[in-house]
């Protein structure tokens, strides 16, 4: 795969339209702009040198070697010049100027536009402690960081994982699958502990350790160990030393917003957003990672999703705005993630809590966990278990009220349920 380059040299700066950012926020708004007939200028910014691809398989399918890069592409490379659609690639923007409607770029670009589209997701957060900068440590957010993990495992026999959220997960279990001595250290009771309940916490924990991983909870870091320039070890809160040859940090991003606070936008974890996807600047929306809106399914919270639905939807949201036809953003927050032979589909937000019902049995590998706040479905997580996510998904959207025993009764399917519930 050739390193893109801009489709064609620019004889103007300004657009219709500009994107920040070329994930699936950035590609969903360009394509769905020309979905939608919007006949101006289109242009995509973004950081990477690469056309827009998936990131998610990166820590699953991409790092394992079973899709090549050409298979994560969001679209074939001649999608965007027949859709008269900008590439501008390998640039990151640094400033906002929303009076003049114009950014500028690292490296002194200055492009101006009609509306802009912020869609710069987040940047992978370090650890604050010595040793963080060494060879051999990595994060897991761009092609790059994958090809140069890849390039090193040839040599590496032992791997110690920092975090046990999605990402720390799935990287665990690829490389275990590649007979590496995976150690994944959580400094949080349980792993998912932001995202899940209890139950699937400590299904997932047992899982791993069946497959070899070393899980360690309640575990945080001192400092990673060094020997000439490369890593050599994790020491841990209490003096122990986990040796390894390779160090993988996944503790989340921070959202990449500073140009538009900088400028002015309102936003505290990442930018603000209203129901059409706009921030408080003239004209100028945010999308995806680093958008926080306020969302029906966290009791009208502000929330900040990372998610390839939320991106893709507030997306739509924007192009259905820029063409004539608004659409306030409501869209049910799903994810997934896949680790060994495990497909776990989440669908609501189960934060807050309180009751998790289980339906069928955890030991036999799927199942489905509903979760139920003040006697009404919020969300649910299914493994291995795609007819309960998709049946349990209007369960959620009505914020249902079912009884706990007719949930945990794996002989009544959810759409049954759908069509007999108070809501």
């Amino acid at each position: 795969m050739p390193t893109a380059v801009p489709n064609r040299a620019m004889s103007e700066d300004r657009y219709d339209v500009l994107i920040v950012g070329a994930g699936y926020g950035g590609a969903q708004a360009a394509s769905a702009l020309r979905q939608n007939h919007f006949p101006g200028s289109i242009a995509i910014i973004g950081e990477e040198p690469d056309y827009p691809y998936e990131r998610p398989p990166l820590s699953k399918d991409y790092l394992s070697g079973e899709k090549a890069f050409e298979h994560i592409l969001i679209r074939r490379p001649a999608f965007w010049p027949e859709n008269n659609i900008d590439m501008i690639l390998g640039q990151s923007v640094v400033h906002v100027d929303p009076e003049a409607r114009r950014v500028r770029t690292r490296d002194d670009a200055t492009f101006g536009y009609g509306s802009l589209i912020w869609a710069a997701g987040g940047t992978p957060r370090r650890l604050s402690c010595a040793g963080e900068t060494l060879r051999g440590v990595h994060r897991i957010r761009s092609r790059a960081d994958v090809d140069r993990m890849m390039s090193e495992l040839p040599d590496v026999c032992r791997v110690c994982v920092v975090g046990g959220g999605y990402i720390g997960l799935e990287a665990a279990a690829v490389l275990s699958k590649k007979g590496k001595a995976v150690t994944l250290l959580e400094a949080a009771p349980r792993v998912l502990a932001r995202v899940a309940g209890t139950s699937l916490s400590r299904f997932y924990e047992e899982e791993h350790r069946t497959h070899g991983v070393d899980v360690r909870l309640n575990t945080s870091v001192e400092r990673i160990e060094g020997r000439d320039g490369q890593a050599s070890g994790v020491l841990v809160a209490g003096g122990h030393v986990v040796d390894c040859e390779m160090v993988i940090v996944g503790i989340g991003i921070d959202p990449a917003v500073g140009p538009l606070l900088r400028a002015g936008a309102q936003g505290a974890n990442g930018v603000d957003v209203d129901a059409l996807c706009r921030t408080s600047l003239p004209s100028v929306y945010a999308i995806g990672d680093c958008a926080a809106h306020e969302s029906q399914y966290a009791d009208g919270q502000r929330v900040r999703l990372e998610s390839v639905q939320n991106a893709n939807d507030q997306a739509m949201t924007v192009a259905k705005g820029l063409t004539g036809t608004p659409v306030p953003y409501q869209a049910v927050p799903w994810f997934w993630s896949n680790q060994y032979d495990l497909r776990l589909q989440t669908v609501g937000l189960s934060s807050g809590h309180d009751l998790a019902v289980v339906r069928g049995e955890i030991s036999s590998r799927s199942f489905s966990i509903a979760y139920l706040k003040e006697g009404r479905i919020i969300a649910f997580d299914c493994v291995n278990a795609t007819k309960d996510f998709v049946q349990g998904r209007k369960l959620v959207e009505t914020r249902a009220r079912v009884s706990p025993r007719f949930l945990a009764d794996v002989g009544i399917a959810l759409k049954d349920l759908c069509a007999n519930v108070s809501v």
